[in-house]
């Protein structure tokens, strides 16, 4: 049986379409997790950025790998219902943590995240991968949106650097173009969210995120997790996260003294 806050028409929407909407995933974690935000942005990793460049109004922080050093953030994933929703949603029987993301959008931030997938950041490809996307504030203007569908694209987006807009990988003809989905009349899912909702997405899914107009916060916790059939894969240049001393092959599995199973399906319970 699944988690009770995975319906089966949710299995089938992310099998489909490769996002979905879970209501109140974190709702019991909220002041924890914006604890750990707090921590963070006044303890910044070695992977923290601002990404907005000079003259553009607001502030958009994002960090990332930090849930060994802040433990709000192992807590909430170790104790939240994320990776029984997971293997919900992934066909899954294993649930291996891969990282953490925390992104801040103060008020008065007109930037939009960039559309972008991010698979090809990453060095690891399946068909079982999941990332939650979970905001900390009530969000309606300043959403994440996905396009439906862009899972099943035959090539990836290009992906860039966000504050350069330059090609990440130098291999810049084997991807496709980064597409205008508001022009091109694309299916873009995006919902109103209260704090503790999660939106849940494939790593091929291409997404991006409106600025922040309001006069609130917009802060966003994200976990990215990875199911039975994930491997590591070679990338054409360092990846983001680049993980420096992984001594990983390519086709195996991502190591579990670095990416730590969060979850494993037991065979009784589902009989």
């Amino acid at each position: 049986m699944s988690h009770p806050l995975v319906s089966q028409a949710d299995i089938d929407a992310f099998q489909r379409d490769g996002v979905v909407l879970i209501r109140g995933l974190f709702a019991s974690h909220v002041e924890q997790l914006a604890a750990g935000i707090e921590t963070n942005m006044s303890q910044p990793g070695p992977y923290a950025a601002e990404n907005l460049k000079a003259g553009e109004g607001g502030r958009f922080f994002d960090d990332y790998c930090n849930w060994q050093r802040i433990d709000a953030f192992e807590q909430v994933i170790r104790q939240s219902p994320l990776g029984a929703v997971a293997a919900d949603l992934m066909q899954s029987h294993a649930v291996q943590l891969f990282h953490d993301h925390v992104l801040v959008k103060e008020p008065g931030t007109s930037k939009p995240t960039p559309w972008h997938q991010d698979s090809p950041y990453y060095f690891v490809e399946g068909q079982q991968t999941v990332s939650f996307w979970s905001p900390l504030d009530p969000v309606r203007e300043a959403s994440l949106r996905c396009v439906a569908g862009s899972h099943k694209w035959p090539r990836a987006v290009l992906p860039t650097r966000w504050l350069s807009e330059t090609s990440f990988y130098p291999n810049e003809d084997d991807y496709m173009p980064v597409p205008d989905p508001d022009a091109e009349g694309m299916t873009i899912c995006e919902w109103e969210m209260a704090p503790g909702d999660a939106v849940a997405f494939d790593f091929r899914i291409l997404h991006g995120a409106r600025g922040n107009l309001t006069g609130n916060r917009r802060r966003a916790f994200s976990v990215r997790l990875v199911g039975d059939d994930a491997r590591y894969v070679e990338r054409p240049g360092p990846t983001s996260p680049p993980f420096p001393g992984h001594d990983m092959q390519a086709g195996q599995k991502l190591r579990e003294d670095w990416f730590p199973v969060i979850f494993t399906r037991n065979a009784k319970a589902d009989t």
